[in-house]
């Protein structure tokens, strides 16, 4: 199998999978349950969520001015989660990306079954 060819199947599963991705975090986000998530629902067991750091880290990061909980700030409240999961999922998907182009671009052994040098 040549070089090109295995290129072009990678890229199209990972189009693919973007593209399942992007379509579960638009459409499917909007029907995620309303109820407190694991560590919300643990704090409200416990009686401690109330006892929250007023000046939380989190709150001083630089997306935190863009986000409110699993929402876009100041959009209306029907797409706010639909947009927040299209922005995470890209986010996410960039951030993998860039991450394994560094990593392969560190990688020092070839990968034989990509050396296509040898076919006739």
């Amino acid at each position: 199998m040549s070089h090109n060819m295995i290129r072009d199947r990678n890229r199209a599963f990972v189009i693919a999978g973007l593209g399942v991705a992007l379509l579960i975090a638009i459409f499917l986000s909007p029907f995620a349950s309303k109820d407190p998530d694991g560590l919300d629902r643990v704090s409200q067991d416990l009686k401690f969520e109330n006892k929250a750091v007023e000046d939380a880290p989190a709150k001083k990061l630089p997306f935190h001015s863009l986000f409110d909980e699993y929402a876009l700030r100041g959009v209306p409240e029907g797409i706010a989660t639909p947009i927040a999961g299209l922005v995470g999922t890209l986010a996410t998907f960039g951030l993998a990306w860039g991450i394994g182009k560094l990593v392969v671009r560190g990688s020092s052994s070839p990968h034989p079954e990509y050396d296509d040098s040898n076919e006739v």
